[in-house]
């Protein structure tokens, strides 16, 4: 088997997986793109949280969706956190990059929607506002809103829109703008463009993957959602969601005794 091996691709799909698809009038599958050398997070996909690897338990949540979910990755100890994954080669130098190459092996599906590695608490409230949209347009992302502290915060990523369509991304301090979560949603066609487009400067300095869609011309469809969780881009983000998340269990075991009780 060549470098792009898969794992559980072939297998019968079942009456729930053709329930949800049908419902969306597509086949939709999950990627999620992680690797083990971040640069602000070296080994995150792997890092425990709650005693669990993070791209393992982001894996558990899509799967919630219903949708056909990957795993993609070149570095196998991130893809053994998985029944269905996909070894993608490691000159992929982004997210999308590697959802557009393991879509050459994913023949059976009509769309995908990519939930970046370190997103555990994405939702399928969101998973599935993508794949509503993905129905009428062939590039989608979402939003939430963002306080000013999250504003000064360069590790946060900024979109500026108009309420439609994105307009820029950025990781500069602004007084405006809301949070850009990593959700993408893509037609197969729209996302096979992807690596024909080429690296912007803009892309190279802010490092965000979504600039070469948006250089390109190419219209990236906005959708508000609500969000509460934590993006896990730093060390330090691994340790807020810790405590937030422990304070969440220490609240619901007290609710427990109360009942209990």
């Amino acid at each position: 088997m060549n470098e792009r091996s898969c794992c559980g691709v072939g297998r019968n799909i079942t009456l729930a997986d053709n329930l949800v698809h049908g419902s969306f009038g597509m086949r939709i599958a999950i990627l999620i793109p992680a690797r083990y050398g971040s640069v602000r997070f070296p080994g995150k996909a792997l890092h425990p949280l709650d005693g669990q690897p993070m791209a393992k338990r982001v894996y558990d949540q899509c799967t919630l969706s219903g949708f056909d979910t990957f795993l993609l990755s070149d570095d196998e100890r991130i893809l053994s956190l998985s029944q269905m994954h996909l070894k993608t080669s490691q000159s992929c130098r982004n997210g999308t990059e590697r959802c557009a190459e393991a879509a050459d092996t994913l023949t059976a599906y009509d769309a995908f929607i990519n939930v970046q590695g370190d997103m555990p608490d994405i939702s399928v409230e969101i998973i599935r506002a993508v794949a509503r949209e993905l129905q009428s347009n062939s590039l989608v992302t979402v939003y939430t809103v963002m306080n000013d502290k999250e504003r000064l915060n360069p590790n946060s990523v900024k979109i500026i829109h108009n309420t439609q369509s994105a307009m820029w991304c950025c990781r500069a301090a602004l007084s405006y703008g809301d949070h850009h979560l990593g959700v993408y949603g893509y037609s197969r066609s729209m996302l096979q463009r992807y690596s024909s487009f080429p690296m912007c400067k803009a892309e190279l300095i802010e490092g965000l993957e979504q600039l070469r869609w948006l250089h390109a011309g190419c219209r990236l469809r906005v959708i508000a959602v609500e969000y509460s969780g934590i993006e896990i881009n730093t060390p330090e983000d691994a340790e807020k969601w810790e405590a937030q998340n422990s304070s969440k269990q220490g609240r619901s075991s007290c609710n427990q005794t109360s009942t209990i009780t």
